[in-house]
């Protein structure tokens, strides 16, 4: 039985997976690229002043909301978007795509995070501007909304909407429980076991009792968390790569030799070719970007809906920001460690190194900072792991509320936790397997939500620009519904009246 399962599985993940998908991912994108004018990239320095440099000179940006309040702070959406997205593919996704593309993987997971970038942009575009709010009064939005109330709102769309919606929540709670919980925990166990001789129950017990103080604490306890413990871990990953690399200043260029060279499989100087093909290169790299953002899959979206702007295409930019982070900052680092340590012949492309994964990575940081090294990719997969576990509990929460209403999601949540306990000590080979077809699957219905709306993105954005850059008096978009628009006009009139007075 488990024999015919994990077959029936190979054959819809090999699609799901497949090269035509990766195809309509990275197309989405290019869509949604040339239907904004490469907002990504004329808009550059603007959405990294309204994002990157408000943290700093915004406090609006990162103010609490108040204790009724049920929205969450843009800083926070962010934090908590980054927790589930920065995770282990930052390390052991970055090191497999390099094992088995070579270094030109790298160049196509750039590509396909630029195009990511916007492909995130409009579903955050979508999420606020079809989100409603709950019973407790905070903001529900994602694939779910914007497929029954945007397609479905379309003539003769109507069903297919509401059973697209169906279907992406469906298997959004069904990857939850593995991509998003169990595999998480069970790489947090086998490193914590093989590092430090913790038992793996151990480890899993007590983060079953860590997250389910957080967990069922509902989405303002998590994004409290959140956005503590995600600039921590990135910043501290991120100056223990850079420390390598400039360790290995000498090995930088070589690098990014070996990276262009490998993605178009150029001759080396020594006559060889340069990784494993353009076919392996293209492939890999474009599949390891997108499990690092996962622009497309229709999941962050879920937590910066709940954000308290009013702006769509502001939320938008965190999307931008997001992908920017997660593949082209932290994917590149941990890539460059990797590169420049000693581990690749970046000649041809071929390993020198006997290991595999995450082993890889902590023998680049072994390099240089000694047995250290490996005890800290310990600890830096424990917390990417972790935060990834947070983040995909609100994806699954958000998805089961869809399905079965607000007050059932206590139920998903206690489950959710009980499962983080089961994971850590589990063999989770077909487990794993099933949740990553599941976690694919997502983007089918995501995917055709934001192309059939991608005028509807167009115009959003258009009308923010039209707005906020060229200074036009015109009227803002911010909601699908118009009791959600004439409240956000209010607050925004409230908002300027007070900004005046101070």
């Amino acid at each position: 039985m488990l024999e015919t399962i994990a077959n029936i599985n190979s054959a819809v993940n090999g699609f799901v997976w497949g090269l035509p998908m990766l195809v309509l991912l990275v197309g989405t994108g290019i869509l949604m690229t040339i239907l904004t004018k490469c907002f990504q990239l004329t808009h550059f320095k603007y959405w990294m002043k309204h994002t990157l440099g408000g943290i700093f000179g915004n406090k609006k940006i990162t103010a609490h909301t108040a204790k009724e309040d049920r929205q969450i702070s843009q800083f926070q959406s962010l934090c908590t978007a980054l927790a589930a997205t920065i995770g282990t593919g930052n390390i052991a996704g970055v090191a497999a795509a390099l094992a088995t593309g070579g270094p030109g993987s790298i160049f196509w997971m750039w590509i396909t995070a630029f195009f990511g970038m916007m492909t995130n942009y409009s579903e955050n575009v979508l999420g606020i501007f079809y989100r409603r709010k709950n019973e407790h009064g905070e903001w529900s939005g994602g694939a779910m909304y914007y497929l029954s109330d945007g397609l479905g709102s379309k003539k003769n769309c109507k069903y297919i909407g509401k059973t697209l919606a169906v279907l992406f929540a469906v298997f959004c709670v069904i990857a939850s429980f593995g991509i998003g919980n169990m595999s998480q925990i069970n790489s947090i166990a086998v490193n914590m076991n093989s590092v430090f001789g913790v038992p793996m129950i151990v480890t899993g017990i007590c983060l079953m009792l860590i997250a389910g103080l957080v967990v069922v604490g509902g989405i303002k306890r998590i994004a409290a968390v959140t956005e503590k413990l995600v600039p921590f871990m990135a910043i501290a990953y991120v100056a223990g790569a850079i420390l390598i690399v400039i360790f290995n200043y000498d090995q930088i260029a070589p690098a990014f030799v070996a990276i262009i060279k490998g993605a178009f499989a150029m001759k080396a100087v020594g006559g060889g070719i340069v990784g494993s093909g353009v076919r392996s290169a293209v492939t890999w790299g474009m599949k390891r970007g997108v499990f690092s953002n996962e622009a497309g899959l229709g999941s962050s979206v879920m937590v910066h809906s709940a954000s308290n702007v009013k702006e769509p295409v502001q939320q938008g930019m965190w999307g931008i920001f997001e992908v920017f982070a997660d593949t082209i900052v932290v994917c590149t680092l941990t890539a460059l460690a990797v590169l420049t340590s000693g581990v690749m012949d970046l000649n041809t492309g071929e390993m020198i190194s006997q290991a595999e994964k995450t082993a890889l990575v902590s023998e680049s940081f072994a390099s240089v900072f000694g047995p250290a090294g490996g005890a800290f990719i310990a600890i830096a997969i424990l917390l990417f792991a972790f935060s990834t576990t947070l983040g995909w509990s609100i994806y699954g929460t958000k998805a089961f509320e869809y399905l079965f209403g607000t007050k059932a999601t206590i139920g998903y949540k206690v489950i959710f936790v009980v499962f983080i306990a089961i994971g850590a000590t589990m063999n989770l080979e077909l487990a794993w397997d099933l949740s990553d077809t599941f976690n694919g699957l997502m983007a089918i219905p995501n995917l055709i939500g934001v192309i059939a709306l991608s005028g509807t993105v167009k115009t959003i954005t258009k009308n923010y620009i039209d707005r906020k850059l060229k200074g036009k008096d015109i009227k803002p978009m911010y909601s699908a519904f118009p009791v959600i628009q004439s409240e956000q006009e209010e607050h925004e009139k409230i908002e300027r009246k007070q900004e005046k007075v101070v």
